[in-house]
Protein backbone atom coordinates (compact mmCIF):
# COMPACT_ATOMS: atom_id res chain seq x y z
CA UNK A 1 0.00 0.00 0.00
CA UNK A 2 0.94 3.60 -1.18
CA UNK A 3 -1.69 5.84 0.99
CA UNK A 4 0.48 9.09 0.31
CA UNK A 5 0.51 8.29 -3.29
CA UNK A 6 -2.77 7.27 -3.59
CA UNK A 7 -4.29 10.38 -1.97
CA UNK A 8 -1.68 12.59 -3.62
CA UNK A 9 -2.13 11.00 -7.09
CA UNK A 10 -6.21 10.75 -6.71
CA UNK A 11 -7.16 13.60 -4.69
CA UNK A 12 -4.38 16.83 -5.07
CA UNK A 13 -4.55 15.24 -9.06
CA UNK A 14 -8.07 15.82 -9.36
CA UNK A 15 -8.50 18.81 -7.29
CA UNK A 16 -5.48 20.49 -10.14
CA UNK A 17 -7.85 18.76 -12.57
CA UNK A 18 -10.84 20.15 -12.31
CA UNK A 19 -9.13 24.06 -11.30
CA UNK A 20 -7.83 24.04 -14.77
CA UNK A 21 -11.00 22.94 -16.45
CA UNK A 22 -12.92 25.61 -14.83
CA UNK A 23 -10.88 28.00 -15.90
CA UNK A 24 -10.90 26.71 -19.41
CA UNK A 25 -14.41 26.46 -19.43
CA UNK A 26 -14.49 22.58 -20.10
CA UNK A 27 -17.12 20.77 -17.88
CA UNK A 28 -17.33 17.66 -19.19
CA UNK A 29 -15.68 15.11 -16.87
CA UNK A 30 -15.64 11.41 -17.15
CA UNK A 31 -13.87 9.92 -13.43
CA UNK A 32 -12.19 6.15 -13.36
CA UNK A 33 -13.41 5.21 -10.11
CA UNK A 34 -13.07 1.69 -8.72
CA UNK A 35 -14.84 -0.86 -6.95
CA UNK A 36 -12.00 -0.42 -4.21
CA UNK A 37 -15.22 2.23 -2.89
CA UNK A 38 -17.72 -0.22 -1.80
CA UNK A 39 -14.96 -2.12 0.48
CA UNK A 40 -16.17 -5.49 2.27
CA UNK A 41 -19.34 -6.06 1.38
CA UNK A 42 -20.95 -9.61 1.55
CA UNK A 43 -24.06 -9.07 -0.79
CA UNK A 44 -23.41 -9.44 -4.11
CA UNK A 45 -23.48 -8.20 -7.09
CA UNK A 46 -22.74 -4.66 -5.85
CA UNK A 47 -24.74 -1.90 -7.57
CA UNK A 48 -24.20 1.50 -7.30
CA UNK A 49 -26.89 1.95 -4.34
CA UNK A 50 -24.89 -0.42 -1.88
CA UNK A 51 -23.10 1.49 0.93
CA UNK A 52 -19.82 2.32 0.51
CA UNK A 53 -17.13 1.61 3.17
CA UNK A 54 -13.36 1.16 1.72
CA UNK A 55 -12.28 0.56 5.90
CA UNK A 56 -9.31 -0.93 5.12
CA UNK A 57 -8.11 0.03 1.78
CA UNK A 58 -6.52 3.48 1.39
CA UNK A 59 -6.63 3.53 -2.62
CA UNK A 60 -10.45 2.85 -2.58
CA UNK A 61 -11.19 5.97 0.32
CA UNK A 62 -9.08 8.34 -2.39
CA UNK A 63 -11.39 7.24 -5.31
CA UNK A 64 -14.25 7.97 -2.78
CA UNK A 65 -13.30 11.06 -1.55
CA UNK A 66 -12.71 12.19 -5.31
CA UNK A 67 -16.25 11.05 -5.81
CA UNK A 68 -17.58 13.39 -2.61
CA UNK A 69 -15.68 16.05 -4.17
CA UNK A 70 -17.53 16.00 -7.50
CA UNK A 71 -20.51 15.42 -5.99
CA UNK A 72 -20.12 18.41 -4.08
CA UNK A 73 -18.99 20.50 -7.57
CA UNK A 74 -22.27 19.89 -9.13
CA UNK A 75 -24.24 20.86 -6.22
CA UNK A 76 -22.65 24.20 -6.44
CA UNK A 77 -22.36 23.91 -10.43
CA UNK A 78 -25.32 22.28 -12.05
CA UNK A 79 -22.99 22.95 -15.45
CA UNK A 80 -20.88 20.32 -14.90
CA UNK A 81 -21.41 16.84 -17.10
CA UNK A 82 -19.75 14.30 -15.05
CA UNK A 83 -19.84 10.28 -15.28
CA UNK A 84 -18.46 8.82 -12.13
CA UNK A 85 -16.99 4.75 -13.80
CA UNK A 86 -16.96 2.34 -11.04
CA UNK A 87 -14.39 -0.33 -12.83
CA UNK A 88 -14.13 -3.47 -11.16
CA UNK A 89 -11.64 -5.64 -12.81
CA UNK A 90 -10.04 -4.57 -16.45
CA UNK A 91 -7.44 -6.84 -18.15
CA UNK A 92 -6.90 -8.35 -21.76
CA UNK A 93 -4.98 -5.90 -24.23
CA UNK A 94 -6.18 -4.89 -27.90
CA UNK A 95 -6.82 -7.81 -29.99
CA UNK A 96 -4.40 -6.48 -32.36
CA UNK A 97 -1.43 -7.41 -29.80
CA UNK A 98 -0.25 -3.92 -30.13
CA UNK A 99 -1.18 -2.22 -27.04
CA UNK A 100 -1.58 -3.58 -23.75
CA UNK A 101 -0.20 -3.61 -20.26
CA UNK A 102 3.21 -4.20 -19.31
CA UNK A 103 3.41 -2.56 -16.05
CA UNK A 104 7.52 -1.54 -14.83
CA UNK A 105 8.79 -3.81 -12.28
CA UNK A 106 7.03 -6.29 -10.39
CA UNK A 107 3.15 -6.77 -11.57
CA UNK A 108 1.13 -5.42 -8.72
CA UNK A 109 -2.11 -7.32 -10.55
CA UNK A 110 -3.23 -10.51 -11.58
CA UNK A 111 -3.28 -11.13 -15.16
CA UNK A 112 0.50 -9.35 -15.94
CA UNK A 113 1.95 -11.08 -13.09
CA UNK A 114 0.37 -14.56 -14.50
CA UNK A 115 1.38 -13.67 -18.04
CA UNK A 116 4.38 -13.03 -17.30
CA UNK A 117 4.84 -16.70 -15.71
CA UNK A 118 3.47 -17.98 -18.41
CA UNK A 119 5.74 -16.26 -20.54
CA UNK A 120 8.83 -17.38 -18.61
CA UNK A 121 9.71 -14.16 -17.29
CA UNK A 122 8.79 -15.21 -13.84
CA UNK A 123 9.30 -18.77 -11.81
CA UNK A 124 5.88 -19.20 -10.62
CA UNK A 125 2.38 -17.12 -9.31
CA UNK A 126 1.53 -16.49 -5.92
CA UNK A 127 -2.11 -16.37 -5.28
CA UNK A 128 -2.83 -14.56 -1.71
CA UNK A 129 -5.18 -16.01 0.20
CA UNK A 130 -6.94 -20.18 -0.48
CA UNK A 131 -9.37 -20.07 2.87
CA UNK A 132 -11.65 -17.31 1.16
CA UNK A 133 -15.24 -18.56 1.88
CA UNK A 134 -15.55 -18.80 -1.78
CA UNK A 135 -15.96 -22.44 -4.05
CA UNK A 136 -12.24 -23.07 -4.49
CA UNK A 137 -10.74 -20.83 -1.07
CA UNK A 138 -9.38 -17.88 -3.83
CA UNK A 139 -10.98 -14.40 -4.13
CA UNK A 140 -13.77 -14.05 -6.83
CA UNK A 141 -13.32 -11.10 -8.96
CA UNK A 142 -15.37 -9.41 -11.90
CA UNK A 143 -12.97 -9.66 -15.14
CA UNK A 144 -13.21 -7.23 -17.72
CA UNK A 145 -12.05 -7.09 -21.03
CA UNK A 146 -10.24 -3.89 -21.40
CA UNK A 147 -11.78 -3.01 -24.47
CA UNK A 148 -15.29 -3.51 -23.26
CA UNK A 149 -14.51 -0.71 -20.86
CA UNK A 150 -13.10 1.80 -23.79
CA UNK A 151 -16.72 0.89 -25.19
CA UNK A 152 -18.08 1.95 -21.90
CA UNK A 153 -16.45 5.45 -21.85
CA UNK A 154 -17.62 6.10 -25.45
CA UNK A 155 -20.97 5.26 -24.36
CA UNK A 156 -20.81 7.25 -21.21
CA UNK A 157 -19.66 10.18 -22.95
CA UNK A 158 -22.58 10.29 -25.23
CA UNK A 159 -24.51 9.83 -22.67
CA UNK A 160 -23.28 12.82 -20.50
CA UNK A 161 -23.88 15.47 -23.77
CA UNK A 162 -27.15 15.60 -23.26
CA UNK A 163 -27.26 14.49 -19.05
CA UNK A 164 -25.57 17.14 -16.87
CA UNK A 165 -24.74 16.07 -12.88
CA UNK A 166 -22.95 13.59 -11.86
CA UNK A 167 -23.58 9.79 -13.05
CA UNK A 168 -22.33 7.00 -11.33
CA UNK A 169 -22.32 3.58 -13.18
CA UNK A 170 -21.03 0.64 -12.49
CA UNK A 171 -18.79 -1.04 -15.71
CA UNK A 172 -18.39 -4.99 -15.05
CA UNK A 173 -19.73 -8.40 -16.47
CA UNK A 174 -21.95 -8.91 -13.74
CA UNK A 175 -19.96 -12.39 -13.21
CA UNK A 176 -17.94 -13.55 -10.03
CA UNK A 177 -14.86 -15.19 -11.17
CA UNK A 178 -11.89 -16.78 -8.82
CA UNK A 179 -7.96 -16.57 -9.09
CA UNK A 180 -8.13 -20.58 -9.77
CA UNK A 181 -10.50 -20.06 -12.71
CA UNK A 182 -8.60 -17.38 -14.03
CA UNK A 183 -5.61 -19.31 -13.87
CA UNK A 184 -7.69 -22.57 -15.24
CA UNK A 185 -9.48 -20.63 -18.31
CA UNK A 186 -5.79 -18.34 -19.16
CA UNK A 187 -3.93 -21.98 -19.15
CA UNK A 188 -6.72 -23.68 -21.58
CA UNK A 189 -6.90 -20.68 -23.80
CA UNK A 190 -3.33 -20.63 -24.20
CA UNK A 191 -1.85 -23.58 -24.08
CA UNK A 192 0.81 -22.12 -21.54
CA UNK A 193 1.43 -23.61 -17.89
CA UNK A 194 0.85 -21.47 -14.97
CA UNK A 195 2.74 -22.54 -11.86
CA UNK A 196 1.06 -21.18 -8.63
CA UNK A 197 1.97 -21.25 -4.91
CA UNK A 198 -1.27 -20.48 -2.15
CA UNK A 199 0.70 -17.47 -0.60
CA UNK A 200 -0.75 -15.38 2.73
CA UNK A 201 -4.09 -13.21 2.54
CA UNK A 202 -3.29 -9.77 1.65
CA UNK A 203 -4.24 -6.84 3.97
CA UNK A 204 -7.08 -5.00 2.07
CA UNK A 205 -8.22 -7.70 -0.26
CA UNK A 206 -12.12 -8.43 -0.02
CA UNK A 207 -13.06 -12.15 -0.59
CA UNK A 208 -15.29 -11.66 -3.66
CA UNK A 209 -16.37 -8.90 -5.47
CA UNK A 210 -18.68 -8.07 -8.84
CA UNK A 211 -20.66 -5.92 -10.36
CA UNK A 212 -24.53 -5.57 -10.83
CA UNK A 213 -24.18 -3.90 -14.40
CA UNK A 214 -27.66 -2.89 -15.34
CA UNK A 215 -27.65 0.83 -14.94
CA UNK A 216 -25.23 0.85 -17.56
CA UNK A 217 -26.98 -1.27 -19.95
CA UNK A 218 -30.47 0.88 -19.38
CA UNK A 219 -29.13 4.14 -19.14
CA UNK A 220 -26.15 4.09 -22.15
CA UNK A 221 -26.85 1.02 -23.67
CA UNK A 222 -23.76 -0.71 -22.75
CA UNK A 223 -22.70 -4.07 -21.79
CA UNK A 224 -20.00 -5.90 -21.61
CA UNK A 225 -19.53 -8.57 -25.20
CA UNK A 226 -16.36 -10.18 -25.23
CA UNK A 227 -16.00 -13.44 -23.87
CA UNK A 228 -13.01 -15.12 -20.66
CA UNK A 229 -11.22 -16.56 -23.77
CA UNK A 230 -11.41 -13.09 -25.45
CA UNK A 231 -9.82 -11.98 -22.18
CA UNK A 232 -7.05 -14.99 -21.91
CA UNK A 233 -6.11 -15.07 -25.70
CA UNK A 234 -5.54 -10.84 -26.38
CA UNK A 235 -3.79 -11.07 -23.63
CA UNK A 236 -1.21 -13.68 -24.71
CA UNK A 237 -1.30 -12.06 -28.24
CA UNK A 238 0.14 -8.86 -26.73
CA UNK A 239 2.66 -10.94 -24.45
CA UNK A 240 4.24 -13.04 -26.98
CA UNK A 241 3.59 -10.79 -30.17
CA UNK A 242 3.31 -7.25 -29.48
CA UNK A 243 5.04 -6.85 -26.07
CA UNK A 244 8.67 -5.40 -26.63
CA UNK A 245 10.46 -4.61 -23.05
CA UNK A 246 13.15 -2.18 -22.82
Amino acid sequence: MQPLDYYANNVTGTLTLLAAMDVASVKTLIFSSSATVYGNVQTMPLTEAHELLPATNPYGRSKLMVEWLLADLVVANPAWHIACLRYFNPVGAHESGLIGEAPCGVPNNLMPYLSDVAFGLRESLTIFGGDYPTPDGTGMRDYIHVMDLVEGHVAALKYLKNHSGLHTFNLGTGRGLSVLELVRAFETSTGQAVPFVIGPRRVGDVAACWADATSAYALLGWHTQRTLEDICRDTWRWVSEGRVDE
